[in-house]
C-alpha cells in the first residue's frame, strides 16, 4: 500500500502543476476576450485622466504620458499579445511538424537534405531570426506574427523529427509497411495519436517563447506600432518615465510574467504527464 501510494504522488503533483496554470491561463485568456466589455475606459483615449497619475480607484494601473488609462491598454493589450503568440504557435507548429514527418517518412536522401537544411536555420537563435525577417519585412503586427511563426518551424520540426523517429523504430511501423501501408495513413492514423500529446505539450511551451517575442519586437519598434496597445509597446513607451512613473513598466512587465508563467505551468505539467518515464509502473 506504501509503494501505490507514493507511485501516484507524481501524478497529483503534476496534475496540480497543470490546474494552477490552466486557472491563471483562463483568467488571462477571459479577460483578453472580454476586454472590450471591462475596460473602464477607450484604451487609445487620450486625456481619461491626468498624465502620468500614479495608481488610484479610478485608474487602477494609473495613466500615462498622454494620460490613458493604463488599467484599459493593458486589459486590451492581452488581445494582441495572446492573438500574436496563438497564431505563430499553430502555424509555426503546422509546418515544422509536416517537416519533420516528412524528413521522418520520405526516405534517406530527403531526410537528410531536409534535417540539414533544418539545422542550419536552428543554429540562430529564435529572436535573431524574427529580428531579420521583421527587418526585412517591415514593422507591424501582421510581419511581426509571421516573422515569430516561421522562427518557430526549426523548432517544431526537429521535436516532431525525433517523436516520429522514435515511433517509426517501433514494430507495429514495420508490421503496418509489410502488410502494404502506404506512409500518409500510417502517419495519419497510427503516428500522429501518438506523438499528439507530446507535440501540444511543446505548443503550450513555445506559446511562452512566443509572447516573448512579440514583446520584444514591440519593445524595439518593430513589430506592433503605436498607439496599439500591446505590452511590449506599453513598455517602449514608459522607458522614458521609469523614475517618475515605474507603474508603466510595472503592470505591462507584471502582466507578460503572468502569461509566460501560467502557460510554462501547463506545458512543464502537460510534458511530464505524457512522459513515460514519470508514470508509475
Amino acid at each position: 500500500m506504501t509503494d501505490i501510494a507514493k507511485s501516484k504522488k507524481p501524478e497529483r503533483s503534476l496534475s496540480a502543476i497543470v490546474v494552477i496554470g490552466g486557472g491563471i491561463a483562463s483568467v488571462l485568456v477571459a479577460a483578453a476576450i472580454l476586454a472590450p466589455s471591462v475596460a473602464p475606459y477607450d484604451a487609445l483615449k487620450m486625456a481619461a485622466g491626468p498624465r502620468l497619475s500614479a495608481p488610484s480607484a479610478s485608474h487602477l494601473f494609473g495613466t500615462d504620458e498622454f494620460g490613458r488609462d493604463l488599467f484599459s491598454r493593458v486589459l486590451l493589450g492581452a488581445r494582441l499579445s495572446l492573438g500574436i503568440g496563438i497564431v505563430a504557435v499553430v502555424s509555426g507548429l503546422i509546418v515544422g511538424g509536416l517537416l519533420g514527418l516528412l524528413a521522418a517518412f520520405s526516405g534517406r536522401y530527403i531526410e537528410v537534405l531536409l534535417l540539414r537544411l533544418i539545422d542550419v536555420i536552428y543554429s540562430f537563435p529564435d529572436m535573431l531570426i524574427a529580428l531579420v525577417l521583421v527587418a526585412f519585412l517591415g514593422p507591424g503586427i501582421e510581419n511581426a506574427t509571421l516573422a515569430i511563426a516561421i522562427s518557430f518551424v526549426p523548432f517544431y520540426a526537429r521535436v516532431t523529427y525525433a517523436l516520429a523517429a522514435g515511433e517509426r523504430a517501433k514494430p507495429y511501423v514495420e508490421a503496418a509497411w509489410l502488410a502494404g501501408i502506404r506512409s500518409p495513413r500510417l502517419v495519419r492514423v497510427h503516428v500522429m495519436p501518438n506523438i499528439g500529446q507530446s507535440m501540444i505539450a511543446m505548443a503550450t511551451l513555445g506559446f511562452s517563447s512566443a509572447i516573448l517575442s512579440a514583446a520584444g519586437l514591440s519593445f524595439l519598434g518593430l513589430g506592433v506600432q503605436p498607439p496599439s496597445p500591446e505590452w511590449g509597446a506599453i513598455l517602449a513607451s514608459g522607458r522614458n518615465y521609469i523614475t517618475k512613473a515605474p507603474w508603466i513598466l510595472i503592470f505591462p512587465g507584471l502582466a507578460i510574467f503572468v502569461t509566460v508563467l501560467s502557460f510554462n505551468l501547463i506545458g512543464d505539467g502537460l510534458r511530464d504527464l505524457f512522459d513515460p518515464r514519470r508514470k508509475p509502473h
